[in-house]
């Protein structure tokens, strides 16, 4: 599958510490979610998740299934065995985790890349590696889903990296219903949430105004 950037539209990010830990009710919100709309799906078990390896495993390949089913593309976060076994789209690496080269050495050619990047000169190392398909930024705005987030970038700072980064930039960390215009007006590909609509009351609703809100940006 080629990269495409109009997948970065709406992309939702997530695993079962976002719902309570609930394995079922997780993959009940995320296939709500295809349905309404979103335009690709990351899962990402971190920091207090409670799944050990067979479990994510098996969640894994039930989220390849319906991403197969609504036709979007699945990446796995920070596991690009994983992202290998059950056969996923592509892998996300963040600063934080394995060196980006290790990754593109083993998935390259096999597996889209997308790569974390908050700071000019990731920008500029990410840059020099035309295996990377996307840069995801931020956190745009102070965020809790994320207990180790850097400091919130603002839209100012968003906007210059978006400026400076060859590969399209998806935003994310804080980002709400109030700041999702501001935010794409930055010239950025799309935004990624993780409790804009995991923690949504109508999560229908707030999928179909993210979507709105790419199309009538500008």
């Amino acid at each position: 599958m080629k990269f495409n950037p109009q997948w970065l539209q709406a992309y939702l990010v997530g695993g079962t510490q976002d719902v309570g830990h609930d394995p079922t009710q997780f993959l009940k919100k995320v296939e709500l979610a295809m349905a309404a709309g979103i335009t690709a799906f990351q899962y990402r078990e971190k920091g207090t998740s409670r799944l050990n390896a067979t479990k994510r495993f098996a969640i894994a390949r039930q989220l390849r299934t319906l991403t197969h089913q609504y036709k979007i593309p699945l990446f796995i976060d920070d596991d690009e065995e994983l992202a290998l076994r059950v056969d996923a789209d592509g892998v996300h690496v963040g600063q934080r985790d394995q060196r980006i080269e290790q990754v593109i050495d083993r998935a390259g050619g096999r597996l889209m890349i997308g790569y974390s990047c908050n700071t000019s000169q990731q920008i500029a190392k990410a840059n020099r590696l035309p295996a990377i398909d996307y840069i995801g930024t931020g956190p745009v705005f102070p965020t809790t889903s994320k207990a180790d987030a850097d400091p919130a970038l603002g839209l100012n700072q968003l906007c210059q990296l978006n400026h400076l980064s060859v590969h399209p930039v998806v935003a994310i960390g804080g980002i709400t219903k109030d700041n999702l215009v501001a935010t794409l007006q930055t010239g950025v590909a799309g935004v990624a949430v993780i409790s804009m609509i995991l923690k949504s009351d109508d999560l229908r609703t707030t999928v179909k105004k993210m979507r709105a809100a790419y199309n009538h940006r500008n």
